[in-house]
């Protein structure tokens, strides 16, 4: 179910989490910081199921009447077009300093309805993080923080839209931002903010974290209503294969009738030859293990499919975070191309888009054109990369050449990228990365045949299934194991 944010961890479960680090117990994925009220399931199942879910019954008639910002709905349509901003950054192990200003990260040309935000290293990793108990303080900052700069009472100075900014970008006109808009004869004014502050109030959706990796989805709160089965799954790609210093943290949702999946990873480090083979193997272990798992209620009901159980069930899919791939050996103009600015020569040797063009991952998904600078690796609280700093003594951060490490992927119908930047917040050794997405979300319930055949399909039974089985008697053994323990609070494993 979803948590209350702000909930202390006890002291007391520390040895609960050690265990189910060490023997890699599934997370509960039911359990998760959200602003949502906790609200009980329909009598289908359990009477004391209960979870973060709004209401599945959508009144589609008032949707398309209805004239709020951020929204473009057309009389009589069966879609709405919401605009979603996704930005990554590796924090490189420090809490937010008391003043830290996130305005650059979450600025957006026009206002946005949906904010998914994912980091990278919000604690050391150390071996007390890795393998004891989660240290959730920066994490609560962090979402201190960003409540704070999404629900700013300061409508002028607000994060979200700046007038001023957005016409000094010369990349994209605010006619290029509502392109799509226009493919559907949706005519929309200036953005502008609502009088009303509930209708610029931003809802934790969801987060979770896994040692230093963190995810957030953020929802304006009249959408909140319209966002149900929630879920959250993480995979340890790290030591051992499988604990968290690397790996992904992922959050499934459906607003309206459309599901949504939120893919944050760190992946394996390194710029030797053949790293990015490592990093390949640890996309390909996330896209498998990765698990959502739901109550058997859509299956019975015989009205709508079940929600998707993987990443690539869902209808739209966002990948982020520090994917760790590198410029390939053999640049031996890079130096030369790094003080020319010639980003695009450099982009020729990025491990990510030769191995993509290779067909050796990420087949299918899409990436928006770069054409910002390397994010990574400079010194910290400077502009400066560390390769070409030559006033300290050789080191091996040094030799760590520049790349293009942060970076947001996505496939699924109904989606255009309409920017795709880095920030400038010199906070750490990475540059953060954004990007603004328009997303076509569908209203009305899909093709009932469609759904059926759906349903006949997920009631057979699976090798899924059986897994499912399995982790659940490990849980029950760990239950066991550690049952004679008193006072334990659970809520944030």
């Amino acid at each position: 179910m979803g948590m209350e944010r702000g909930k202390i961890f006890n002291k007391s479960s520390w040895p609960r989490a050690v265990a189910r680090k060490w023997l890699n117990f599934p997370d509960d994925k039911l359990r998760f910081p959200s602003d949502f009220t906790t609200q009980e399931r329909r009598k289908s199942c359990s009477e004391q199921d209960s979870s973060a879910v709004a209401p599945e019954d959508i009144g589609v008639e008032a949707w398309t009447t209805e004239k709020t910002r951020g929204l473009r709905v057309m009389p009589h349509s069966e879609s709405l077009n919401l605009r979603m901003v996704v930005g990554t950054w590796n924090v490189g192990g420090k809490p937010p300093k008391e003043g830290l200003n996130l305005r650059d990260w979450l600025k957006s040309p026009i206002v946005a309805d949906i904010y998914v935000l994912g980091f990278q290293e919000i604690v050391p990793l150390n071996a007390g993080n890795v393998l004891g108990a989660e240290d959730s303080g920066p994490a609560a900052q962090w979402l201190d923080l960003i409540q704070g700069a999404l629900n700013s009472d300061d409508c002028n100075s607000s994060p979200l839209y700046d007038q001023h900014e957005a016409s000094q970008k010369p990349r994209q006109s605010f006619s290029d931002l509502l392109a799509l808009d226009d493919d559907n004869n949706v005519v929309e004014s200036a953005p502008s903010w609502p009088g009303s502050p509930m209708q610029r109030q931003y809802c934790l959706a969801a987060s979770k974290q896994m040692v230093g990796i963190f995810l957030c989805v953020w929802v304006r709160a009249d959408l909140y209503k319209h966002v149900s089965n929630l879920k959250v799954s993480s995979v340890g790609r790290g030591v051992m294969g499988f604990l968290g210093n690397k790996g992904s943290v992922s959050i499934s949702m459906t607003l309206h009738q459309t599901t949504f999946c939120f893919v944050c990873t760190h992946l394996t480090s390194g710029e030797k030859e053949g790293d990015e083979v490592k990093r390949n193997s640890d996309v390909s272990e996330i896209l498998k293990r990765t698990r959502f798992s739901h109550s058997f209620r859509a299956t019975t009901t015989g009205v709508q499919p079940p929600p998707p159980e993987t990443i690539l069930d869902h209808d739209k899919v966002i990948w982020l975070g520090d994917l760790n791939y590198r410029l390939s050996n053999g640049c031996a103009e890079m130096y030369e191309l790094l003080r020319k600015n010639d980003w695009q020569a450099l982009l020729e040797k990025d491990q990510l888009k030769l191995e993509q063009r290779a067909g050796r991952v990420f087949k299918g998904w899409e990436e928006g054109r770069i054409q910002f600078a390397p994010t990574y690796k400079y010194i910290t609280n400077s502009d400066h990369y560390v390769a070409l700093t030559s006033n300290s003594k050789p080191s091996r951060e040094k030799r760590r050449a520049p790349a293009w490490c942060d970076r947001i992927l996505w496939r699924g119908e109904g989606m255009k990228q309409m920017w795709y930047v880095r920030g400038e917040c010199r906070f750490s050794d990475h540059r953060p990365v954004y990007s603004l997405f328009s997303v076509q979300v569908d209203l009305a319930k899909k093709n009932l045949a469609a759904t059926n055949a759906t349903i006949t399909t997920a009631t057979k039974p699976s090798v899924d299934a059986t897994l499912s089985s399995s982790c659940a008697a490990k849980i029950q053994a760990e239950e066991l194991l550690l049952g004679a323990e008193t006072g334990i609070d659970t809520s944030l494993q």
